[in-house]
């Protein structure tokens, strides 16, 4: 097999704000580069649904739950790309689409212009330091203005962006685009779009391209000594400018934008070409680990994407199919092949790849090997998200995504011993593939818990344990996620001894606990003269870690919190780790009780959309919630209304909303940050936790 030329690969992601047009989009880029023989609706409506919904929730819902990855072929470059949702819950989806790929189209609707998640999507974007494109769709939307979404960009997400393109006609006269490069029309005819026609300029339309195309070269140039000087001559080709577009597109300084209406099969063509020309390949792009080698320890290793290299890859998604557990990997440099042994540098496992497949949404297609630079998938090895495989040449660690933390619980139950083997079963799996899904035991009261990004993500999972495995759940109303943390700093002196006729136990620890707001946890060692031998600070440090995961309010974990320990002692014979773990957690409970501890609930970031006739009607909704408005806009009869709402109120607001607004308004939600719940709630939901203690031990 001839090995894949590196440099015509693209890796992108499209992202969006939800509803913005993502799915289909990857559809008519599936039909363009004769993926598919037929473009879908995305919500199924003509039974069959878009080919990256496979999902059959996906399909009913009209959303995307899980990224979907596939492959395409377009002016003989190779294109991977990954679907990623829009809602806010699946963020996690985005975020390792986004850790392993290389450039990104981001996709905004030209009558709403940049939204919440688009703000989101852009931190997302600029965390793993990704590529941009933007595309502006919906042109043919009553209210469509480009121009008004470019200046949003600027303005809201601090970009700079530099048009490509004007729109040929708005709303219901939108026919396509003008190429400000080669300074043509674009128009795309058909009934699928397909027939893309070059022609000259409207001459009413003239003047206005070529103020455009001046300040596209104006910008362009900025980054371009060449392109700088062919403007001097008045000597400009298109090709200078695509180079000079390509080099402050990949070093992220410059975010072309492109235009068109996906839904109606415009401008699709145009953007892969612009994916072709102005995003990284996987060479062009810096990727580095953390060296692993004992002699090497931390330092930086820089990956050269080049397949005559060790092998390094990542696995940054879980699936679970019918011939097992499907592993989504990413491979910056070396290459695989069916049948060679892969090392899981996480525990140093030896894994044979049975299975090597390429992704194209549900289907697979079987390939003998891949190259750097490629993302592919592989069968029968058990390991997490975020693991690193290596050939066993190298030591080396990849960093993982950015998991973000869990704000909301929901009590379920099985109704019988039977369907509570298939809860775990269904449990195991799901937390297995999603990093935000996780599930915990009630000590006191022996109930499931399971944890998500919001209602929608546990109310996805919860009609997946009813399909996929059959069971019938008992489901308790949501709880919320609260924090404690201390107000004040308390010195701790703790000496934990136990003699018991055998070898005894002594361990004595001192120091300081310090509220921080830098970070949730953070141990500090200021130990000096070795008062405590180095080998049992971990043990001092683990304990601190486990005490702090139960506070003495609610039992909810203590955050921003600093431990500094700088003092100590031991015995010859009767100190030991467990002893100094044992000295920490007795350190701590009682510290805390003279620390002040309050409790802390999490403040949700909300967006409400819609109707601005309605815009009293959604504040009243909020300020009832004790929601803190921070800012309303109005444009073309529409509101964008932004408030911080405690998430403990939020809970049925998707149907209060909908009253209030006759089913016109929608709203996103995300975590924002945690803040002090005022004392007379707080009394009263420690006062409610007393009491639940109390009913339990009398029941007991």
């Amino acid at each position: 097999m001839v090995a894949m030329d590196v440099s015509k690969l693209r890796n992108i992601g499209i992202s969006a704000h939800i509803d913005s047009g993502k799915t289909t989009l990857t559809e008519r880029i599936l039909f363009y580069t004769q993926r598919i023989r037929l473009m879908h609706d995305v919500r199924g409506s003509d039974g069959v649904g878009a080919k990256m919904d496979s999902m059959e929730l996906e399909r009913e819902r009209g959303i995307t739950i899980a990224s979907a990855a596939t492959h395409c072929v377009w002016a003989k470059h190779h294109i991977n790309i990954i679907d990623t949702p829009g809602h806010v819950d699946f963020t996690i989806e985005v975020e390792r689409a986004l850790r392993v790929l290389d450039g990104a189209v981001l996709l905004l609707c030209a009558v709403s212009g940049v939204q919440s998640q688009s703000l989101t999507v852009d931190r997302q974007m600029r965390r793993y330091k990704v590529p941009r494109l933007v595309f502006v769709n919906k042109c043919d939307r009553v209210g469509a203005n480009p121009t008004r979404v470019i200046e949003q960009m600027r303005e809201k997400l601090s970009l700079n962006p530099v048009a490509l393109q004007l729109p040929l006609g708005l709303e219901d006269k939108h026919q396509g685009v003008i190429d400000l490069i080669d300074m043509q029309t674009i128009s795309f005819e058909g009934p699928d779009g397909a027939q893309v026609t070059r022609g000259p300029i409207p001459a009413d339309r003239q003047e206005e391209a070529d103020q455009a195309r001046e300040q596209m070269l104006d910008k362009v140039s900025m980054f371009s000594d060449e392109l700088t000087e062919a403007i001097l001559d008045d000597e400009v080709s298109p090709e200078q400018i695509r180079r000079a577009v390509r080099i402050a597109t990949c070093e992220r300084k410059l975010v072309p934008v492109l235009m068109g209406s996906a839904y109606r099969n415009r401008g699709v063509q145009e953007l892969l070409d612009a994916v072709v020309n102005y995003l990284p390949a996987p060479e062009e792009v810096v990727n580095k680990a953390e060296s692993l080698d004992p002699d090497h320890l931390g330092e930086t290793i820089e990956l050269s994407g080049q397949i005559d290299q060790p092998t390094v890859a990542l696995a940054f998604k879980l699936e679970d199919s019918r011939f097992g557990q499907l592993t989504y990997l990413r491979l910056y440099d070396g290459q695989l092949r069916r049948k060679d042994t892969m090392v899981n540098v996480r525990n140093q496992k030896k894994h044979r790849i049975g299975r090597l497949v390429r992704m194209h949404a549900d289907e697979m297609e079987d390939i003998q090997e891949a190259n750097a630079g490629d993302i592919v998938a592989m069968f029968g090895v058990d390991c997490r998200s975020g693991d690193t495989f290596t050939d066993g040449r190298v030591l080396c660690s990849l960093s993982p995504m950015h998991v973000p933390l869990p704000v909301i619980s929901l009590s379920i139950q099985a109704p019988t011993s039977t369907q509570n083997d298939a809860l775990a079963k269904a449990i195991t799996r799901f937390t297995k593939e999603d990093p935000t899904f996780s599930y915990t035991v009630d000590a006191e009261s022996s109930d499931t818990l399971i944890h998500g990004m919001g209602e929608l993500h546990l109310d996805v999972y919860i009609e997946r344990i009813k399909r996929e495995y059959g069971v019938t759940l008992q489901v308790s109303a949501p709880r919320v996620a609260y924090r404690e943390a201390i107000s004040k700093k308390v010195v701790f002196n703790t000496t934990h001894k136990k003699q018991t006729g055998g070898a005894g136990q002594f361990a004595r620890v001192a120091g300081y606990i310090e509220p921080t707001t830098e970070t949730d946890f953070e141990f500090v060692d200021k130990i000096k003269g070795g008062a405590i031998p180095s080998n049992y600070l971990t043990a001092v440090e683990k304990g601190f870690i486990q005490a702090q995961q139960k506070g003495p309010l609610l039992g909810a974990p203590l955050i921003h919190v600093r431990v500094v320990v700088n003092d100590g002692a031991t015995h010859a014979v009767d100190s030991s780790e467990m002893a100094f773990l044992t000295a920490a957690k007795s350190a701590w409970r009682d510290a805390v009780v003279t620390a002040k501890v309050r409790l802390l609930e999490p403040i949700m970031r909300v967006a409400v959309e819609g109707p601005a006739e309605f815009t009293g009607s959604v504040l009243a909704t909020l300020n009832q919630r004790r929601g803190a408005v921070g800012g309303c806009q109005e444009e073309n009869g529409q509101s964008l209304i932004e408030a911080q709402v405690p998430l403990a109120n939020m809970f049925g607001y998707a149907t209060a909303l909908r009253s209030a607004t006759e089913g016109k308004s929608s709203f996103t939600m995300e975590l924002a940050r945690y803040l002090p719940v005022p004392t007379a709630i707080q009394e009263e939901l420690v006062e409610k936790a007393r009491q639940a203690r109390l009913a339990k031990e009398s029941k007991s």
